[in-house]
């Protein structure tokens, strides 16, 4: 058994996006002649090959994605101020081996230089601008999708193929028809997988929210989950493995053989098995 720690979760939370810094100035840098909310929106409509990823990276702002009826990837970027100029933030497409990768580029001030790019790399700093970019995505049946954001929620309906998705303050929902990976800080977490044939460890993580698994009927795995402020429960039959309490359990469901963790600090763990 292993001791879990606020820190030790964001750390982790924070470390499929590493590349991301959010630094306040001390001052904005200009102001619009009113406060009333200014918008924009951006489009954004390509193919990406069925097995292949499109990925958002945001900052400041939601995801929403949804089961696309075409053949192509549909993205709507809604950009929102009230003290500096949507106009500024620029969205970048990269093209790449594994997909497309969307990014809300916000105004470089000094340092290193925002930049655009898949996975971990890149570099997005917000230099205390107060613009919000809420992304709508429409996604083709056998496209995957990656959603980075840090304050924002992330919602996914209906996806047809595998899902991994982070934020820091917000919660995830993810209805898939393949493997979901979630994590986040400050929310919940409800994720509700099609497919459980993964290889090696699938994580569900937060520390400040409830998680909630739906995985099929059939679903065998080595299950570890932990908890300080909350319970576990399960509806799939499961062999404990050593000690076991009411915030802490290792087992095995079904046959075993992947792995998923399931851990949390405030927050109960439910699994679910699905209708």
């Amino acid at each position: 058994m292993h001791t879990i720690t606020t820190l030790g979760l964001a750390f982790a939370a924070w470390a499929g996006y590493s590349a991301l810094e959010t630094v306040v100035s001390p001052e904005t840098r200009w102001h619009l002649a009113t406060p009333a909310i200014q918008g924009q929106d951006w489009r954004w409509s390509g193919a990406v090959a069925a097995g292949k990823t499109i990925e958002i990276k945001g900052v400041n702002g939601d995801i929403r994605a949804v089961a696309g009826s075409g053949r192509e990837v549909v993205v709507v970027a809604h950009k929102t101020a009230r003290d500096d100029d949507p106009v500024e933030v620029k969205m970048e497409v990269v093209t790449h081996a594994d997909g497309v990768t969307i990014c809300a580029v916000y105004p470089s001030n000094g340092g290193r230089a925002n930049e655009c790019a898949p996975g971990n790399k890149g570099h997005m700093n917000t230099k205390n601008n107060d613009v919000t970019v809420d992304f709508t995505v429409e996604v083709p049946a056998g496209v995957k999708l990656a959603g980075r954001t840090v304050n924002g929620a992330i919602s996914v309906e209906r996806l047809g193929a595998d899902a991994d998705v982070s934020t820091v303050n917000g919660s995830l929902n993810v209805v898939a028809a393949g493997v979901v990976r979630a994590t986040t800080v400050n929310g919940s977490v409800n994720v509700s997988m099609g497919r459980a044939d993964w290889t090696g460890t699938v994580d569900l993580t937060t520390v400040n929210g409830s998680i909630r698994a739906t995985l099929p009927r059939d679903f065998s795995a080595e299950v570890k989950g932990s908890t300080v402020n909350g319970g576990i429960e399960s509806e799939f039959p499961l062999t404990v493995q050593g000690k076991f309490g009411p915030r802490s359990i290792t087992g095995t469901i079904g046959k075993g053989g992947r792995r998923l963790e399931l851990n949390t600090v405030n927050g109960g763990i439910t699994l679910a098995m699905a209708k």
